[in-house]
């Protein structure tokens, strides 16, 4: 017999006991982003190759290397998506959506890399991305935060510290990019090889490298912040004094870097040390070159994405647990009669009980072995509706967690009476 076949490895099944996490997670994010005005916007899961190759770079290791690439039947080039950027852009602009205009949204999906799986990294994962354009200034990079600030809060997750810096405007960002690769180029014995790799595409992510080996000497390279205008470190003290008068803490951290070109001025991330070696949760920034870059008119933007799986185990490392979603009424039927009854029973509570949670006995079974599915099922009543039931046009009410004596009632009453023992 041949063996069952499995998921692709770094890509995982979300179980039904796993999805109430998800949907907690998810539901807070989007009734969040609702109160602060931003509109949904649906993007597809594929893309022109050519789109992440001039967003992303055709020499990062995320095109060379990462991208799930194929040709279709007509011989294009399509890619699943790696990131929910550019594909937000190229829909904005495709759809007239961002010259001259002010625009939120955020998204919600996969995204997919061929990477080496790990805690916290898989091969498919799940972003939510946050996009705003048309808007200049910190205020809005503030709000921004703000917003990521406030998931933390209300989804209950501590232990995540927000890191900040400036990149400058772009052409103050060549100049440094030019200093800094003549630094590290005298030093090039000492780079490890993904740096020595790195310092020809983006020698700025050098600066992040946690190898323990080169700490020395990136203390010692350039600083960012030395080569920086005046209206630039104006641009970064406004966004400090927005965070300050706000009350929310963080750290300066001028190692925090993008590695593409079309970032500019503000750059954050929020990580937390409960995760190992996978520790930004979250990471967003400006990049108001990166519409043009992508044929359009050069237009204001910023924004962050956050990796839900991450959040996922925080939530479950936290022992932060989801409203129940077990259901209210689990209805019992025995005979072909009552399972005709029960199922218009059913359909009336739903349609009158506010939010109703009940699942219906189907597929038979003895009374006893119903009782034990709704007993099983988490349920707080079970209804019941048997031959003698349906003679006398009744229900009885069966208290499943407490220790309430049961009652029959005229199933005209049924909905009344399940209102008030829920709403007790």
């Amino acid at each position: 017999m041949s063996k069952s076949v499995k998921a692709i490895r770094g890509m995982h099944d979300v179980v039904p006991e796993q999805t109430p996490l998800w949907q907690f997670l998810e539901s807070t994010i989007s009734r969040i982003l609702s109160a602060y005005a931003y509109q949904e916007i649906r993007m597809p899961i594929v893309e022109k190759t050519e789109l992440f190759k001039r967003s992303i770079g055709e020499v990062t290791d995320i095109v060379e290397k990462e991208m799930y690439t194929f040709e279709d039947r007509n011989g294009d080039s399509l890619t699943l998506r790696p990131e929910g950027t550019a594909g937000c852009v190229r829909a904005g602009i495709e759809n007239g959506l961002l010259f001259n205009q002010v625009q939120r949204f955020w998204y919600m999906g996969p995204m997919f890399r061929h990477e080496r799986p790990q805690k916290g990294r898989y091969r498919q994962f799940h972003q939510v991305g946050v996009e705003t354009y048309g808007m200049n200034g910190a205020e809005i990079e503030a709000e921004l935060i703000l917003i990521s600030a406030r998931f933390w809060r209300e989804l209950g997750l501590d232990d995540i510290e927000l890191q900040i810096n400036t990149l400058g405007s772009s052409k103050e960002r060549a100049i440094y990019r030019d200093k800094l690769v003549e630094f590290l180029s005298g030093h090039r014995d000492k780079l490890d090889e993904d740096s020595v790799r790195r310092l020809d595409t983006n020698p700025l992510r050098i600066l992040d490298s946690k190898n323990p080996n080169m700490q020395e000497l990136i203390e010692s390279a350039p600083k960012l912040m030395q080569h920086l205008g005046e209206e630039s470190i104006h641009h970064f003290n406004r966004l400090k004094s927005l965070l300050d008068k706000a009350g929310l803490q963080y750290k300066v951290n001028t190692r925090l870097v993008r590695g593409l070109d079309y970032y500019c001025h503000t750059v954050f991330e929020w990580v937390t040390k409960s995760l190992g070696a996978q520790g930004t949760v979250c990471a967003g920034g400006r990049y108001d070159g990166l519409i043009e870059q992508l044929g359009g008119k050069p237009t204001f933007a910023c924004g962050f994405a956050l990796g839900e799986e991450r959040l996922v185990s925080m939530l479950e490392d936290q022992s932060i647990k989801p409203v129940d979603t077990s259901p209210h009424i689990y209805l019992i039927n025995v005979g072909p009669e009552a399972e005709m009854q029960s199922l218009q029973v059913s359909e009336q509570l739903r349609n009158k009980v506010p939010d109703l949670r009940l699942m219906l006995n189907c597929g038979g079974g003895s009374f006893k072995s119903q009782m034990k599915r709704a007993d099983k099922s988490g349920a707080q009543l079970a209804l019941i509706i048997g031959e003698d039931e349906v003679k006398e046009s009744s229900v009885l009410i069966k208290f499943l967690r407490s220790s309430e004596d049961q009652r029959m009632i005229p199933i005209t009453d049924v909905t009344d009476n399940i209102n008030s023992i829920l709403n007790k």
